[in-house]
């Protein structure tokens, strides 16, 4: 099963920073799925892609909500999700702050690494999607391949200025998922192309 890493706020969501109290999502009210998310999630479901969420929250050691709140949210967005026929396998979080230098937070990839074992997934056929640097950075120490939406904090002003540039670009998640899908089939139907070339010789 092919494995898509999902960034959740400003790829799922609109990013909380700047008009919430925190710039957290410290409550379900101030989660607002944008635009083409749960389709795209939807699409990954159908197609049988497994798609894995890679989140920092510091904000549960900043104190600025709880672990048991963070827990409340997650479920909440996961109805959502699966109302609207989508499925994520799992979500990671890492809620530690910079200054505890853990291995989980990204840049870092081991939320990634932990992921990619437990579910024997093969990195160089997956994809690290997500709105910010840390993002590119864990995909890219992980070996997967990256991709930056431009649905959240940063732009391509921004982008420009990172050591380490993404893969791929895209407006926001639902293009990015429309492009996977159409490579997956265009390389289905080149196996398949080749398969009748074999049985004809």
């Amino acid at each position: 099963m092919k494995t898509i890493f999902i960034d959740r706020d400003g790829v799922i969501n609109k990013d909380p920073g700047g008009w919430t109290k925190h710039e957290y999502v410290t409550e379900f009210k101030d989660f607002h799925f944008l635009p083409g998310a749960l389709d795209a999630l939807r699409l990954l479901n159908r197609n049988r892609m497994q798609v894995i969420m890679i989140s920092n929250q510091a904000g549960v050691s900043k104190g600025h909500f709880t672990k048991k709140r963070l827990d409340e949210i997650t479920a909440m967005m996961l109805a959502e999700i699966k109302k609207n026929h989508g499925k994520v396998t799992e979500v990671c979080y890492c809620i530690h702050r910079n200054e505890d230098n853990c291995n989980c937070r990204k840049p870092k990839p081991g939320m990634l690494e932990a992921a990619i074992k437990k579910y024997n997934v093969t990195p160089r056929e997956s994809h690290m999607i997500g709105d910010s640097e840390v993002d590119i950075l864990a995909g890219n120490a992980a070996g997967l391949s990256t991709i930056f939406v431009l649905s959240g904090k940063n732009d391509m002003e921004e982008m420009k200025k990172w050591k380490i540039k993404p893969d791929y670009i895209f407006k926001d998640l639902l293009e990015a998922v429309n492009w996977i899908l159409l490579k997956e089939k265009r390389k289905f139907e080149r196996s398949i192309r080749r398969e009748k070339k074999g049985k004809k010789r």
